[in-house]
C-alpha cells in the first residue's frame, strides 16, 4: 500500500485540558476523527500515532497543522506559515 503524507487537521491548534499520570496519544496522520487524538485511523498509512507523557495537570496547545518543527505534538506556531 502507498505511504501517505500528514494530512493537515486544522488551521490552529487544539487547547484541551489535559491530567497529569496520562498518556495521550497524538494523531500523527491527520485522519483521525477525534483530533488531536489518535482513533487509528492511520492503519495501513506507514504512519503511527505519537505517544505523550503529561506529568503535571495543565492546558496544552496540541499541533493541529501537522507541521511543527521537529515532529513535535505541541503548537509552534507553523500553521501561520501553511
Amino acid at each position: 500500500m502507498a505511504m501517505i503524507t500528514a494530512r493537515r487537521a486544522a488551521d490552529t491548534p487544539f487547547a484541551i485540558n489535559v491530567e497529569a499520570g496520562k498518556d495521550y496519544w497524538w494523531c500523527a496522520c491527520g485522519q483521525s476523527n477525534n483530533q488531536p487524538f489518535c482513533d487509528g485511523s492511520h492503519r495501513g498509512t506507514g504512519m503511527t500515532p505519537v505517544r505523550t507523557e503529561i506529568t503535571e495537570a495543565k492546558k496544552v496547545a496540541w499541533c493541529g497543522c501537522k507541521h511543527a518543527a521537529g515532529g513535535s505534538v505541541f503548537c509552534d506556531g507553523s500553521h501561520r506559515k501553511l
